[in-house]
C-alpha cells in the first residue's frame, strides 16, 4: 500500500449523513484515493471502509474482510474497492437474513445487533472504470451492505429503534 492514513469522520459530521456524489474522472487523484482509503481502513483496523468516512463526498468503497459465514474455514478475504456501487440483495421474503452484532469506525467501541440479508452482491466500476462484481455472503453480505448505505448517507445506527441508537450514540459520544 502507498497511501496515507486520513483521520475517521464521526457520527454527526454532514459528509456522512447525505448520499455521496457519483464519480465521473477516473484519473492518478481516484486511484491514490482510494489507496488513501485502505491505508486509513487498515490504521483504524476496520474491514470496509467508505469515501465519506475519510470526508470525501464521493461513491467509493474499500473492503478487506474475512469470509467467515462461507461455510467452510478457508481463512479466506474478500478485498476490493468499488466506484459508484449499485447493491444488489434477494427480493424481501425471498432471502435469508441474519441479526449479528455490527459497528462502524464512525461510530466508535459500540456494537448493535442489526438484520441483515444473509447474501449481497455490489456491481460497480473501479478505478479505471472496468466493471467489478462483489458477491458475499454472512459478514461480507454485511460489509457490503454496510459500506453501500454509508453512500446512501445512511449508518447503522440509523436502521435501530430511536432509543437504542440514542444510547449508542451517548456511549460512543460521552462528551456530547
Amino acid at each position: 500500500m502507498t497511501g496515507s492514513a486520513r483521520a475517521i469522520t464521526m457520527h454527526g459530521q454532514d459528509v456522512l449523513h447525505r448520499p455521496c456524489a457519483p464519480v465521473t474522472v477516473f484519473d492518478a487523484a481516484l486511484a491514490a484515493l482510494v489507496e488513501d482509503m485502505f491505508a486509513s481502513m487498515y490504521a483504524a483496523e476496520g474491514v470496509g471502509l467508505a469515501a465519506n468516512q475519510i470526508g470525501v463526498d464521493a461513491r467509493i468503497f474499500v473492503i478487506d474482510c474475512p469470509d467467515l459465514d462461507t461455510g467452510a474455514d478457508t481463512g479466506g478475504r474478500t478485498v476490493g474497492h468499488v466506484v459508484n456501487p449499485v447493491l444488489q440483495l434477494p427480493p424481501p421474503g425471498l432471502g435469508e437474513t441474519l441479526v449479528r452484532d455490527e459497528g462502524c469506525l464512525s461510530v466508535p467501541g459500540v456494537h448493535a445487533a442489526l438484520e441483515r440479508s444473509a447474501a449481497a452482491t455490489v456491481t460497480g466500476v473501479d478505478v479505471h472504470g472496468a466493471p467489478v462484481t462483489i458477491r458475499g455472503r454472512g459478514l461480507v453480505a454485511r460489509c457490503l451492505q454496510h459500506e453501500c448505505d454509508h453512500l446512501d448517507g445512511l449508518l447503522y445506527v440509523d436502521r435501530l429503534p430511536a432509543q437504542r441508537r440514542l444510547r449508542l450514540l451517548t456511549e460512543a459520544f460521552p462528551a456530547r
